[in-house]
């Protein structure tokens, strides 16, 4: 199995959200000077040679579009000499409502960009305040605009859920909004608290008020169902797409495929092995002026670490883990593996059997990680492959 995908980190906003716990810096033009430099360097010295074909290339952060048009093209003039774009089946970036115009637009366009991921959260300016956000909802029609117009069709867009003092009716206006626009994807998330985060430190002082656990579950509920009267259909726990616009980048890493990370912080998954790059900015410069590789740490990957990894991200999709996929790829039968783990979970109606594939069940996907905890750390690993192996025609 080849490396077919590339994530490239722009770790530059130009505002911090409350939420956000991504490797990130307030855009500064010389500092975002320096790390273009720095990651052309890492890029070059990962992947040798001119017009490499890659199936699908992601460019998240920060935020990339907070990049300068003179950075920007810099950049992408770059990658159009490193990369086969024209042959790229999916190249993705990540921007924010209003940190687009017409020239950045038509710039991305013309370097081969051909889908879009674009943060609007929520549809509603008092939440937009209250989460650090910069935009406010008229950037979002703003932003549409520019992209459709700039022949952008293939465009994603990312709400989350579950906000601070937000209700169900609340969640359920945002997103009958959002879906007006009839856009071919959307990514939804409930509001995860992490550390070193706004929202981490005002809840330590009871200044958070989240929703109540059965408000979740009813505006998780209401998502499904509203998507799926759109035409929007439900392919990952959190992402919904039209028929042919299912993020090929993401399921990458669902089906626990080979990508390399570039730039500040950025984690790849390449045979063998993980790597994660130095966060603090300074350092990632340093690391990448003094070898060209700034990889902070590199983990060996076992045969229970890939087939653990397998199970939690497959199962995330809509279509499951199909059993005949997972004993063509490690000669193992899936069944026998984790006999007693499916039993359970199929007990307990978190997970069911359909057409050669283990899925999740709505009640499975509401309670994933409960799921997902069942296939790590597996005790006798050794002696279960043994038997799995002997079960595997």
């Amino acid at each position: 199995m080849q490396v077919q995908s590339v994530y490239i980190h722009i770790p530059f906003c130009k505002q911090i959200c409350h939420y956000c716990n991504f490797v990130k810096y307030f855009y500064m033009e010389t500092k975002a000077d320096a790390f273009i430099d720095a990651l052309i360097k890492e890029i070059d010295t990962a992947i040798p040679g001119r017009k490499n074909v890659f199936r699908t290339i992601y460019m998240g952060g920060g935020t990339p579009t907070a990049l300068s048009m003179e950075q920007l093209q810099k950049l992408f003039q770059f990658l159009n000499e490193k990369f086969d774009l024209s042959s790229c089946e999916e190249f993705t970036i990540e921007i924010n409502p209003g940190d687009i115009d017409t020239d950045k637009a038509k710039l991305l366009h013309g370097y081969g960009v051909n889908r879009i991921s674009f943060g609007v959260q929520v549809m509603d300016d008092e939440m937009l305040e209250k989460i650090g956000r910069m935009h406010r909802v008229k950037d979002v029609y703003t932003t549409v605009d520019i992209l459709t117009q700039s022949n952008f069709s293939n465009i994603s867009l990312d709400l989350i859920y579950a906000l601070p003092d937000q209700t169900v009716a609340h969640f359920e206006k945002t997103l009958k909004e959002a879906l007006q626009f009839g856009l071919p994807h959307y990514s939804t998330y409930a509001l995860q608290i992490e550390p070193k985060t706004v929202f981490y430190h005002k809840r330590r002082k009871g200044a958070l008020h989240q929703p109540p656990e059965d408000d979740e579950v009813e505006m998780y509920q209401l998502l499904q169902e509203n998507m799926k009267k759109q035409g929007v259909y439900q392919y990952e726990i959190s992402n919904f797409a039209k028929p042919g616009y299912e993020s090929k980048h993401n399921l990458t890493y669902w089906n626990n495929d080979y990508y390399f990370g570039f730039g500040a912080g950025a984690h790849g998954y390449l045979p063998g092995k993980r790597t994660a790059n130095y966060k603090p900015l300074g350092t990632y410069m340093k690391e990448v002026s003094r070898s060209g590789s700034p990889v902070e740490h590199l983990e060996e990957i076992t045969l229970q670490d890939r087939i653990e990894e397998e199970l939690f991200l497959q199962l995330r999709k809509a279509e499951g883990i199909n059993t005949e996929a997972f004993r063509e790829r490690y000669g193992l039968s899936l069944d026998k593996l984790y006999q007693e783990e499916l039993r359970q979970l199929t007990n307990d109606k978190l997970v069911t059997y359909h057409d050669g594939s283990y899925v999740l069940t709505n009640r499975g996907m509401l309670l994933g990680d409960r799921v997902f905890q069942q296939f790590l750390l597996l005790e006798n690993f050794d002696q279960k492959i043994k038997e799995a192996k002997s079960q595997t025609v």
